[in-house]
């Protein structure tokens, strides 16, 4: 087993304490090289958890998160908390199927302060916990770090609003690396970007700073030198706005300094008072690859940690396709537009944003404020296609019920990525909500491609045949066996042996490919069956499905990669009276990570699973 020096020998976060400046940086260089190490092997977010070292290092340092609160937002960047608080040696399992989660995840220890998957709430969970502990007259400190993109959602300044208003003592880390996934954007970045880089500023702090290094410290003189630096920075760059919120703003810091962060963590604890700490930090520090392109290194697949040489791929995705289509139709139609939440490379908008610029909106990771604005567009003559990955629609459902569905006029079409279960990021990546909530809404369609030809023709009619609000939904990864176009029809029928069925599988999307396999190990067993493919997830189809079901075999089973709750299977049990229904989903229960097939077994939605439930229930109702 590799050796990794100082690492090796810190057997809880009290050792932090024993160590030197000089050996806490030795400890940073052994966290990267363990972190390379066993991400190239399970994959996982590597950027930005190289970035974030010194600053998680002071944290664990600083403080005692088995009392203490550490809330880490996003939550992918909580490697190296986790590998100090007892998890090191579970990294070769990292993100696998029985392993531990890439993210925060109370269940594996107490030292995890709480769930934290989606961007932007950790300032409000943060703050929460702090009035708990006034509440409760209790002692500990609260500290949220909030960075690689996550404070460009709104409800970060929601949070911070209410907080600096509050007086209550609570910490805010702002890692600012100027990323998420790819580049930052909007006047949040600019800001930062004055705040990080005017010269004026941060030579005017340095002069008084030395001045004042000279003067006998006390509490006038100390009260001289906030006066002075407010001054100064009043006047060169107006008014941090997080001052303007109520906080004491503390920075900027080198956050690979480790003295300067455990240093300014310790003053900001002693405050007893909002204090945000700004550390500027490096994505990808300290291994060149992830330094060079720390876009392509934040999420990756195993690699080769001695080259940086990550795996190519000649399969196309469902992203992949989209962003295609997407760039063939914008050459013809100038008022083809693209909306994402920061994720322009996740969805497959990068060629189109290069060459339509103009025409592409990144809104950074709100979602709220995407849906909403796709809406604004679209009422306005443009044709908008949202991408967004299906799990972070969740955080727009308000929105697409108030702005867009209401109206009944609004022609917007929604690309909801990563639809069913995603593997690996676990319950808080999964899409399995989204059939529920986009079905309880009037005036919207949802389309359901199979693969990608049908994902070409779903776009096209979604954009150009339907006048109301639409939503395509596709997984991630590639297309399966079944390669059909039946988009231009509601559902159809695609598969029959031309005898009388034992059962009728009714399926959509992806999942039509687990369905075949299991009729063939059904037919291996002299089980006959007819395959019912749905298109389009509306009222208009239930109907037309309604008239047809009486033609259906006696036996229906309901194949879906969502929750039970608000599934399609409940709209055949309403119009399949007499009929036995057997349904097949993730259930109502959120599940492990893994890579998608374990969680298709998981939950019993593989094919063989399906083949094994069918011929049970069928033998016990005696066909």
């Amino acid at each position: 087993m590799k050796k990794y020096r100082i690492l090796d020998n810190i057997q809880s976060t009290k050792d932090l304490k024993k160590l030197s400046y000089d050996e806490l940086n030795k400890l940073c260089s052994s966290l990267r090289e363990f972190i390379v190490d066993n991400v190239s092997k399970t994959g996982g977010h590597l950027s930005s958890n190289l970035g974030i070292v010194e600053i998680a290092v002071a944290l664990e340092r600083e403080f005692n998160s088995k009392i203490d609160r550490l809330i880490y937002d996003v939550g992918h960047q909580c490697y190296v908390h986790k590998i100090l608080t007892g998890r090191k040696q579970e990294f070769e399992n990292l993100r696998q199927y029985g392993g531990i989660s890439g993210f925060l995840r109370p269940k594996e220890s107490k030292t995890d302060a709480c769930i934290s998957g989606h961007a932007s709430n950790s300032v409000s969970v943060a703050l929460g916990m702090a009035h708990a502990r006034t509440v409760m007259a209790q002692n500990y400190n609260v500290v949220a770090i909030i960075g690689d993109g996550a404070l460009t959602g709104g409800m970060a300044y929601e949070a911070l609003n209410s907080a600096g208003d509050s007086k209550e003592p609570l910490i805010v880390v702002l890692n600012d690396n100027n990323m998420s996934i790819d580049k930052n954007v909007g006047a949040l970045s600019r800001h930062l970007a004055n705040l990080r880089l005017n010269p004026q500023y941060l030579n005017a702090k340095n002069q008084v700073k030395r001045f004042f290094d000279n003067v006998p410290l006390g509490k006038p003189v100390s009260r001289s030198i906030s006066k002075v630096n407010s001054a100064v920075k009043s006047v060169l760059l107006h008014s941090s706005l997080f001052e303007e919120m109520g906080f004491a703003y503390l920075g900027p810091i080198d956050g690979h300094d480790i003295k300067s962060v455990c240093e300014t963590l310790s003053i900001a604890k002693q405050m007893k008072k909002p204090v945000l700490i700004h550390a500027v930090t490096q994505k990808g520090r300290g291994y060149l690859p992830a330094e060079q392109r720390p876009d392509a290194f934040h999420g990756v697949s195993a690699f080769d940690a001695k080259t940086g040489l990550l795996p190519k791929s000649n399969t196309q995705s469902f992203s992949s396709v989209f962003g295609k289509i997407m760039c063939e139709f914008a050459k013809q139609d100038t008022k083809l537009c693209a909306v994402t939440a920061a994720m322009p490379s996740g969805t497959g908008l990068s060629t189109f944003a290069s060459k339509y610029p103009k025409r592409f909106f990144d809104v950074g990771i709100a979602e709220e404020h995407a849906v909403s604005m796709t809406a604004g567009m679209a009422k306005q003559g443009l044709n908008t296609v949202c991408a967004i990955y299906s799990t972070f629609l969740q955080r727009g459902y308000d929105q697409l019920i108030h702005d867009v569905a209401i109206d009944g006029n609004i022609h917007a079409v929604f690309a909801l990525d990563r639809a069913g279960i995603v593997g690996a990021d676990g319950a808080t990546h999964n899409g399995v909500f989204d059939i529920a909530f986009l079905r309880s809404i009037p005036n919207m369609k949802i389309l359901c491609p199979s693969n990608f030809a049908e994902m070409k023709s779903m776009l096209y009619n979604a954009i150009y045949k339907e006048k109301c609000a639409v939503a395509l939904r596709y997984p991630r990864g590639t297309e399966g066996q079944f390669k059909k176009d039946t988009a231009n029809e509601p559902f159809s029928l695609i598969y029959t042996d031309n005898k009388k069925a034992d059962i009728t599988f009714i399926s959509y999307g992806i999942m039509i490919n687990e369905v075949l396999d299991a009729v063939q190990i059904l037919k291996t067993q002299n089980i006959r069956a007819e395959i019912v493919k749905i298109n389009e997830i509306s009222e208009q189809t239930v109907q037309m499905l309604k008239e047809q079901i009486p033609n259906f075999a006696k036996n229906i089973a309901v194949v879906e990669d969502v929750v039970q709750n608000g599934s399609f299977s409940e709209c055949v049990a309403r119009i399949a009276k007499g009929k036995n229904i057997i349904c097949f989903n993730t259930g109502n229960k959120f599940m492990p990570h893994g890579n998608v097939k374990q969680v298709y077994e998981y939950c019993g939605i593989n094919s063989e699973k399906i083949a094994e439930k069918t011929k049970y229930t069928l033998k016990k109702m005696g066909r």
